[in-house]
């Protein structure tokens, strides 16, 4: 699938992290509309070809902060673009795992992965609610909907508890618990408006009370 995602998406430098490059879309539409005549089928949006603002501001974090990761075994959780789990393997962690479900989105962050000239270990797998030992989990843009917040904060809770430190990039969605988080980073990202209609999000990172 990594021609289909060179296919669909240009070479381009992110905002707030210029040390990495990504392939990513100028809209969603064209890769949504080719993603599902590859396959003859409904497909979800291709949430990763584009750098959300929450992934955006951990991978600033993580390079701004490199004691985060480095030497740790790190999770990027929802990897998207795997524009974190670059920044964390640039950082210096000992091994990053990339969890994705979509088969597009893994293709996407093996491709960016061989782009930047890092070693990113993908997974397929649903990983909520599991402990492989992580030191670090990087967790971005998850909280849009009721359900999978639910669930993606309550492992958090136990994560943080056991001792792994936990980094969550959201801008203020809807869904996310603010009431359990501390917000640690605040970033400027401009915002993408074919993908994002809220222009003025910026980009933070919080970390479990």
């Amino acid at each position: 699938m990594r021609d289909f995602v060179r296919q669909v998406t240009v070479v381009s430098v992110p905002s707030l992290v210029p040390e990495v490059v990504l392939r990513l879309a100028s809209e969603p539409i064209a890769p949504w509309e080719a993603t599902e005549a590859r396959l003859g089928a409904v497909q979800p949006p291709p949430f990763w070809a584009h750098a959300w603002p929450g992934g955006l501001a951990l991978a600033r974090l993580v390079l701004d902060s490199p004691g985060l990761v480095r030497g740790k075994r790190v999770l990027d959780f929802a990897s998207g673009c795997g524009v974190s789990a670059i920044a964390a393997a640039r950082a210096g962690a000992s091994e990053v795992i990339a969890s994705e479900l979509d088969a597009f989105a893994i293709a996407a962050i093996e491709e960016n992965a061989a782009l930047n000239q890092v070693k990113v270990v993908l997974s397929a797998e649903d990983v909520i609610g599991r402990d492989d030992g992580w030191d670090t989990v990087l967790v971005g843009d998850v909280f849009y909907q009721a359900e999978l917040s639910r669930r993606v904060m309550a492992w958090l809770v136990k994560l943080s508890a056991r001792g792994a430190v936990v980094r969550i990039g959201d801008p203020g969605r809807s869904f996310l618990p603010m009431e359990l988080l501390e917000c640690v980073a605040t970033f400027t990202v401009p915002a993408v408006v074919a993908w994002d209609s809220v222009v003025d999000r910026p980009a933070r990172v919080w970390r479990v009370k």
